[in-house]
C-alpha cells in the first residue's frame, strides 16, 4: 500500500513547481515567511487538486485581457511548454505563500525582472508591458479569485465571508510587491473590480489557440494525463458564466455535474497519497503536526 501512495504522490507532484526545485520548505526551522501558518493563505493554498483547478480557471481568465494574452504570446514558449509554464507559475505560488523568507523574496525579484524585460505592441500598435501596475492587477485577481472558487467549491465551502476576506487582503502583498496598484482587499471589491474589468475583455483566435494549447498539452504520465483531462473541465465550470461564453467554452448542467463528481470521487484519493507538497514541508519548518 506505501508502494502505491508513494507512486500516485509521485505522479501528482511532477505536476508541481516542487518538480523544478530549488526552494528547501523545510529549513530554516521556524521561518514563517511571508504569512505563517496563522495565515488564509496557507488554509486557501493548501490542497493541490483545489489549487490545479483554480489555475487553470486562472489562466483561461486572464487570457481575455488583451495585453495580458499579448505577453504570453510574444514572451512565451507555452505552445511547447505549456506543463512548464503551469509548474513555474505554481512554484511562484507554493513558493511565496509556504517558502522560507529569502526564498519567497528572491521569488519575487526574479518576476520583477522578467516583467522589465516584456514589452512589446498589441496587433492595433499601441504598447504593452508586464510591469504596467493596471495589467499586474488584472493577472492578480484573475488568479486569486480563482484560487479562492475552487477552494470554497473542493476543499472547505465552510470558509467564513471574514476569511475569505482576509485571504484577499493577505494576498494583496505579494500584488503589490510585484508592483501592482489598487489591488482589491475583499470579496467584495474583488466582484466589482471583475465587473468593471468586463468591456475590456475580448476573445480572439490568439486567445482561442492558448485554449487550445492547454487543453492539448501532454501529460508525463497517463495517470496524470487521466487526472489532469477532469481537472481541466473542472477550471473551465469553474469560470463565471460571461467568461466561459466569451471563450465558447460553454458546459451543460448535466456535464458541470459530472465533472463536479469526477472530481469528488477523485481528490479523496489524491489527498491521502500525497503528504510532501509544499504545504505539508512548510508545516514540518514550523514544527506543526500534519493536517489530516
Amino acid at each position: 500500500m506505501e508502494f502505491i501512495r508513494q507512486r500516485i504522490e509521485s505522479q501528482v507532484l511532477s505536476l508541481s513547481g516542487l518538480a523544478l526545485g530549488g526552494i528547501d520548505y523545510e529549513a530554516p526551522r521556524g521561518d514563517p515567511g511571508l504569512f505563517g501558518p496563522d495565515s488564509v493563505c496557507w488554509q486557501v493554498h493548501c490542497d493541490f487538486s483545489s489549487m490545479l483547478i483554480g489555475g487553470v480557471g486562472a489562466l483561461l481568465l486572464q487570457m481575455l485581457h488583451p495585453l495580458a494574452l499579448a505577453g504570453v504570446w510574444d514572451h512565451s514558449n507555452f505552445r511547447d511548454d505549456m506543463l512548464g509554464r503551469l509548474r513555474r507559475t505554481g512554484q511562484f505560488i507554493a513558493g511565496t505563500t509556504y517558502g522560507p523568507q529569502a526564498d519567497a523574496e528572491r521569488l519575487i525579484e526574479r518576476v520583477r525582472r522578467i516583467h522589465a524585460g516584456v514589452t512589446g505592441t498589441l496587433p492595433d500598435g499601441s504598447a504593452y508591458a508586464a510591469s504596467d501596475p493596471e495589467l499586474l492587477t488584472w493577472v492578480h485577481v484573475a488568479e486569486v479569485s480563482s484560487f479562492l472558487k475552487a477552494h470554497l467549491r473542493y476543499f472547505n465551502p465552510d470558509l467564513s465571508a471574514a476569511a475569505q476576506d482576509r485571504y484577499y487582503a493577505e494576498i494583496a502583498l505579494v500584488a503589490e510587491r510585484l508592483g501592482a496598484r489598487d489591488v482589491p482587499r475583499s470579496a467584495q471589491e474583488v466582484a466589482d473590480y471583475l465587473e468593471r474589468m468586463r468591456p475590456y475583455l475580448r476573445c480572439d483566435e490568439r486567445t482561442r489557440e492558448v485554449v487550445r494549447v492547454l487543453l492539448a498539452a501532454p501529460a508525463p504520465s497517463a495517470f496524470a494525463k487521466l487526472y489532469g483531462r477532469v481537472m481541466l473541465r473542472a477550471g473551465i465550470d469553474l469560470l463565471p458564466d460571461w467568461a466561459s461564453a466569451l471563450l465558447e467554452l460553454e458546459q451543460s448542467a448535466l456535464e458541470r455535474q459530472l465533472v463536479r463528481s469526477s472530481i469528488q470521487r477523485s481528490v479523496p484519493l489524491l489527498r491521502w497519497a500525497v503528504r510532501n507538497g509544499s504545504s505539508q514541508r512548510a508545516r514540518r519548518r514550523m514544527g506543526l503536526p500534519p493536517i489530516r
